[in-house]
């Protein structure tokens, strides 16, 4: 059954030339082995797809490196920074929970202090109260440019310009911006940009890349850090070439679409703050838990992500938030996409309050029928019943304050 996939900033659909060149990878490296591979795929491995991670990111290629993914390139990166016990971390309540399991890891190895940027009431950094605090004493700037769990976009290239000319190294987390947003680690003015190949890029699986500014390439040279399979870097190669490609036709951006519908709905609450633009749009429903919605929109062919609170564990328990639903969509999606979501998800709703009504009389009659039973008419007409209790026996010894030894 061909599906609606609403689910690439979770897991982008491999365009079929990523997947020939992936699945021919991995087949000669289980015929002949990674040697043989690495010898075949020279030229890419070890020039060609830094040209294009540099051409994606407006950096020159040299600065790229390669990582198994974008908290990898994260945690190993800070892990080799030099931080003070009077220094001061920066964060922000969008920071995903790797990122920030790392930035704890940080905190903890050198006593310094971790702080949370502030939102501003429409969901917005609060670039004020940046101004206003920001001091030498901040050494680590972390920022998400687009928010895994609601799609804000983040100013970071306002950011950038904020601690321009301090001592604060600057940290971006472009995991769900780059292949959907324009993203120029130059512009943005930032140290170090973490991303991943596998959403937006539609890459594989288990790679990601990252961007170190020269102030920080110490970090990587005699330090070995997780590299990804060759088979996959061949394969990221191939969907660099593809989206730069793809991005110069022209497509519909069907976010405007996707959102008419979630607000036209009844019921559904949208949780995506800001001007939008990213492609990712999150929302739950006022009743109805959003494991059942995906579950019974996935059998109906439409694919979304739920997310849980412990993704962003400083943002969505601040807003009572347990889980929600997210839908994305880039280039490869088509208005008809939009339309079968719609109408799975009014089906869906339907189907399920039609659920949570039958159980809700269900409940009823069952209470009922206890209260009409032979013991609960007895037990009326009798009258109330003086409760009673049999000491429990004790089986421990109880020191009491001013009992006699």
């Amino acid at each position: 059954m061909n599906t609606a996939h609403l689910n690439t900033a979770g897991t982008g659909r491999m365009p079929a030339a990523v997947r020939a060149v992936l699945a021919d990878a991995t087949a000669r490296d289980d015929l002949y082995g990674p040697y043989d591979l690495e010898e075949r795929l020279g030229a890419v491995l070890h020039t060609e797809v830094y040209a294009r991670l540099g051409g994606l990111l407006g950096v020159p290629a040299a600065h790229t490196a390669l990582f198994t993914g974008a908290a990898a390139a994260f945690e190993f990166c800070l892990s080799g920074l030099a931080l003070t016990p009077g220094d001061r971390i920066w964060t922000t309540p969008y920071e995903g929970v790797a990122q920030l399991t790392a930035l704890h890891a940080l905190r903890d190895r050198v006593h310094c202090a971790l702080e949370v940027v502030p939102l501003r009431a429409d969901g917005e950094l609060d670039l004020e109260w940046m101004a206003a605090h920001l001091d030498e004493d901040v050494a680590l700037v972390s920022v998400t440019h687009v928010a895994a769990t609601v799609g804000t976009v983040g100013p970071v290239e306002a950011v950038g310009r904020l601690l321009a000319g301090h001592r604060a190294r600057y940290a971006v987390d472009a995991s769900h911006s780059v292949g959907r947003l324009p993203v120029d680690a130059a512009a943005i003015g930032c140290d170090l940009l973490t991303a991943d190949g596998w959403r937006f890029l539609r890459g594989p699986d288990a790679i990601g890349f990252a961007y170190v500014a020269p102030a920080l390439r110490s970090l990587l040279s005699g330090r070995a850090h997780p590299r990804p399979a060759p088979a996959a870097v061949a394969a990221l190669h191939e969907a660099l070439a593809h989206h730069a490609a793809a991005a110069l036709l022209p497509w519909r951006d069907l976010e405007a679409d996707l959102r008419a519908v979630l607000e036209r709905t009844p019921g559904i609450e949208l949780l995506t703050a800001g001007a939008g633009g990213s492609g990712i749009l999150a929302f739950r429903h006022a009743e109805l838990p959003s494991a059942l919605i995906r579950r019974a929109l996935a059998r109906r062919g439409v694919v979304v992500w739920k997310s849980v609170a412990q993704e962003t564990p400083l943002h969505l328990p601040a807003r009572g938030v347990t889980t929600a639903l997210r839908a994305s969509v880039h280039y490869d999606n088509t208005p008809e996409d939009v339309t079968r979501f719609d109408e799975a998800l009014q089906d869906v709703l339907r189907e399920l309050r039609e659920d949570l009504r039958k159980e809700d009389l269900r409940t009823r009659e069952l209470r009922a029928r206890e209260q009409d039973s032979p013991v609960r008419q007895l037990a009326a007409a009798s009258g109330p019943v003086a409760a009673t209790r049999t000491p429990a026996r004790r089986g421990h010894l109880t020191l009491l304050q001013g009992a006699a030894s």
